[in-house]
Formats: structure tokens, C-alpha cells, sequence
């Protein structure tokens, strides 16, 4: 097979998305380890396992689009390999399953080694279905969800709340009210990057019928949605590390505050290119979850 075949293949995949998986898991599992409930190999298929759901989501997001012919070969995003005819629907459909098959062989094998009984075990293989459905129905089916604006919603509960929480009871067959706060930032974080994904394909989205929360309150009020999400998770943030790390971990908000005010700077711009916005705010997930990370093991005695 060609390199070109393999280069459309790791586009359809969307590395620069995982990033979004990769940071929940970190903060949850610093969380685990800041309460002395730490394991290596939860952790390892924990994140494993939300790399395989980040890319199974992706992959049913260009098979729901492509099929919808949402996405044709005037988007303004990059050209997946469907789009270009390198890929087959029939091929991307195979390895989409293949994907969830994959997905369920890993979260099945953490679950087995971090549930302490066969109701936490029933618990999480639901949560787990459910979190695999979500990722195939953002697009695909006759009434996707995500096109009628419960994209943002979808991806707090998930990468929010579910991944926080979820990732950290894994660890610790614990749960804790404190754990809103991490959720909250961390879902909104993530809404942030969608609403910059969906703003930047605005215009195809409207013109196919994809009533995402950017169509349904226009680019103006999306902008403003965006300042928000960000404004709202740095404070979300800021009252999680002054209640419960050392003051000495105010640090990292000398280094991210600059960071936050440079997207909120960036959208003010009207000639901006919104999609240029992207992936910088995908490095501005992982590097909040990162300092936030080592502010937390830095904490422990």
C-alpha cells in the first residue's frame, strides 16, 4: 500500500485530537494519585482505552458526515482521505468496527483488574457502551445528535464529568462532590475545542443542515459562547487549586492565564481565521492538564 494511503488513514484518525482523551485521563488519575490510590496499569488501559474511543469517534464523525455528504470537497478543515477517494466508505465502515471491537477488548480488561465487584463491573460495561454509542451517534443514524446542537452537552458529560469521574473511581473506588470542579474545567476545556471545530465549518454546515450550537446561535454569539467556556474553566480552575492544593501551586496560573487571555485576544480579531484557533486550543487543553497535573503530585508530602 502506498505511503499516501497510509498518510489518509492517520487523517481520518485525527492525532491532533487525542490530545483531548490523553488530558482527562491525566488529571483524573494525578487526582487517584494525590489520594494515594495509584496503579500503573489502570492507568496505561485507562488511557488506552480513551484513545480508542477519541478515534473511533472521529472515524464515525467522517463516515456520518461523508454519507450525509456534509463534508464535500469545498470544507474548509482538512481533506480526509474519504473526501479524496483514497478511502472507501466500505473500508472506513470495517475499520470503524474494527476500532469498537478494539475499545471493548481494552475497557473490558481494565475493568476486570479495577472493579471490586460484579455491580461496579455491570456499572462501568454500561457507561461503557454507552460512551461507545455516543461516539458512533454524534453523526451516524437517522437522527444524529449532532446535528441538532447536543454536541457541546455530549462532550461535557464525556470528557467531563464521565472522564473525570469515572477515571478516578476506577483508581480509587471512591467518589467525591470536590470532583465537580476538575469535571467542570476539564468538560469545558473540551466543549471549547468543539465550538472551535464547528465554528470553523460553519458555513458547510448550514448550508447541509448540520444545526450545530454555532448554526443555531450564529458566529457572533459563538464567539462569545467561546470567551466564556474559557473564561469560566480558568476561574473553575482557579477556585479548585485555591480550595484544596498548596498555595505554592498558584504558579501554573502565571503561566496559563497568559495563555487563556491569547484565545480570548485571538477571537476578538474579525480577520481572524477561526480554524487557525484550533489547534492551538487543543495545546491549551493538554498544557492545562499537564501543569495542573504536577501541581497535584508536587501537593503530595
Amino acid at each position: 500500500m502506498s505511503h499516501q494511503f497510509y498518510k489518509a488513514w492517520l487523517s481520518s484518525f485525527r492525532l491532533q485530537t487525542l490530545p483531548l482523551a490523553v488530558a482527562t485521563i491525566l488529571i483524573a488519575n494525578a487526582l487517584a494519585y494525590w489520594h494515594g490510590k495509584f496503579s500503573f496499569q489502570i492507568f496505561g488501559l485507562t488511557l488506552l482505552t480513551a484513545i480508542l474511543l477519541q478515534i473511533t469517534s472521529n472515524l464515525a464523525n467522517d463516515y456520518g458526515d461523508f454519507s450525509k455528504q456534509t463534508d464535500t470537497l469545498d470544507r474548509i478543515g482538512p481533506l480526509r482521505g474519504i473526501h479524496q477517494g483514497i478511502i472507501t466508505l466500505g473500508q472506513l465502515r470495517v475499520v470503524l468496527c474494527l476500532t469498537i471491537c478494539i475499545s471493548v477488548l481494552s475497557g473490558l480488561w481494565l475493568l476486570v483488574i479495577s472493579t471490586q465487584s460484579i455491580e461496579q463491573l455491570y456499572f462501568f460495561i454500561a457507561l461503557g457502551a454507552l460512551s461507545i454509542i455516543a461516539a458512533v451517534t454524534y453523526t451516524v443514524g437517522k437522527k444524529p445528535y449532532g446535528y441538532i446542537g447536543l454536541g457541546d452537552l455530549s462532550v461535557l458529560i464525556f470528557f467531563g464529568f464521565v472522564g473525570i469521574m469515572g477515571s478516578y473511581y476506577l483508581q480509587t473506588n471512591e467518589f467525591g462532590v470536590w470532583l465537580i470542579l476538575p469535571a467542570i474545567f476539564s468538560g469545558f476545556l473540551s466543549m471549547g475545542v468543539l465550538n472551535i471545530n464547528n465554528m470553523r465549518d460553519y458555513d458547510q454546515d448550514d448550508k447541509a443542515g448540520k444545526r450545530t450550537l454555532v448554526v443555531i446561535m450564529g458566529l457572533s454569539w459563538a464567539k462569545s459562547y467561546q470567551i466564556s467556556l474559557l473564561l469560566t474553566s480558568l476561574g473553575v480552575l482557579m477556585i479548585f487549586v485555591v480550595s484544596y492544593l498548596p498555595l505554592t501551586s498558584l504558579w501554573i496560573f502565571i503561566i496559563l492565564v497568559p495563555l487563556y487571555l491569547r484565545q480570548v485576544y485571538e477571537l476578538s480579531i474579525d480577520n481572524r481565521q477561526i480554524g487557525d484557533l484550533l489547534i492551538p486550543m487543543v495545546r491549551l487543553n493538554l498544557s492545562t492538564a499537564l501543569l495542573l497535573s504536577l501541581a497535584i503530585i508536587f501537593s503530595v508530602p
